[in-house]
């Protein structure tokens, strides 16, 4: 059977298109990080890269959070209430009480784990269930601390605003997320059932796994992760507030998609995502600022860039179908 003149052409450019599909966070980054060059080149040093990225860890650890539940074909509206939560928990009972602080904030990832288990069991829609959730959360942050304030922990403090030599401790931190991240989804066993979850669950059911278990398991890591970013929150802001991550939730799921994840089939990249988070973050506190865009334009603006980006992802995807 003979092909046309140009199949290898073609399938010689599949790989080439794959790839380019793969590396888009990491040229989106390099594009907002070059035109911040651009726009003011005493932003790209040891200090510059301190100031920038520094409130880019919370949101790569909650974006990494959004990504364990969007793994299993669900997504989490709740988790910026969630880290608010979480701060006010770190800037006063943690301090005061560090037994009841240390108590709630385990419970609160069991309760995490329950949320899973409940859209599982009863087939309901995760954005509904976490919806709900997300006024609980914000109700009881705002009962333990109805005014910005409390403390943060000493120690957290000191380890939020640690120098580290020649590489900028938030570059250093990202790069550890992503790679710790990596290995764990993609080298093994169970983050290959993760991910299979989404991807095939009657396979994974067929295998003799339990998508109960996988369930509760994927929301229980969204809520460690979620307590990570808010103890990395409280300790840059060194104060507790009711409503200092409500802007996560949206933002985790914008870094995810940009990172090059899908909102269905378990295809995520936990590298990605926290590229994107950076990329977002860059975006939001530093080019914008740079351009001299108003407050009140660069929500939408970071929403322009985002669509960008994903235009770039749709068309690469088409051509390679």
């Amino acid at each position: 059977m003979s092909f046309p003149s140009n199949a290898g052409v073609v399938v010689g450019m599949l790989p080439w298109r794959s790839t380019l599909r793969a590396i888009l966070p990491a040229i989106s980054f390099i594009i907002v990080l070059g035109a911040i060059g651009w726009l003011n080149p005493r932003a790209i040093s040891y200090l510059g890269f301190n100031l920038m990225l520094n409130l880019a860890i919370p949101l790569a650890l909650v974006t990494i959070g959004q990504m364990f539940v969007i793994t299993v074909n669900d997504l989490d509206l709740s988790l910026g209430f969630f880290v608010s939560f979480i701060g006010c928990v770190t800037a006063t009972w943690l301090v005061e009480t560090p037994l009841l602080g240390c108590s709630v904030i385990i419970a609160a990832v069991a309760i995490y784990g329950l949320v899973g288990a409940l859209i599982h069991l009863r087939g309901l829609p995760s954005i509904v269930v976490t919806l709900g959730m997300s006024f609980f959360w914000q109700g009881a942050a705002i009962l333990l601390l109805p005014q910005p304030g409390g403390r943060a922990p000493e120690w957290l403090h000191a380890l939020m605003i640690l120098k580290t030599p020649y590489i900028p401790m938030p570059v250093l931190a990202a790069a550890l997320i992503a790679l710790v991240v990596h290995f764990a989804l993609k080298h093994t066993v169970y983050g290959t059932i993760l991910r299979g979850a989404g991807g095939n669950p009657h396979a994974i059911r067929r295998a003799g796994w339990s998508l109960l278990t996988i369930k509760i398991v994927s929301f229980m890591l969204a809520g460690v992760f979620g307590v990570l970013s808010g103890f990395a929150l409280t300790g840059l802001s060194t104060a507790g507030d009711a409503n200092i991550g409500n802007g996560y939730t949206l933002l985790s799921i914008a870094g995810v998609i940009l990172g090059g994840g899908e909102f269905v089939g378990g295809r995520v990249s936990p590298v990605g995502a926290v590229i994107g988070a950076l990329t977002l973050a860059l975006a939001s506190s530093s080019l914008l600022s740079f351009m001299h865009v108003p407050p009140d334009w660069q929500v939408g603006a970071n929403g322009a860039i985002l669509i960008v980006i994903l235009a770039a992802r749709a068309l690469i995807s088409r051509r390679e179908a």
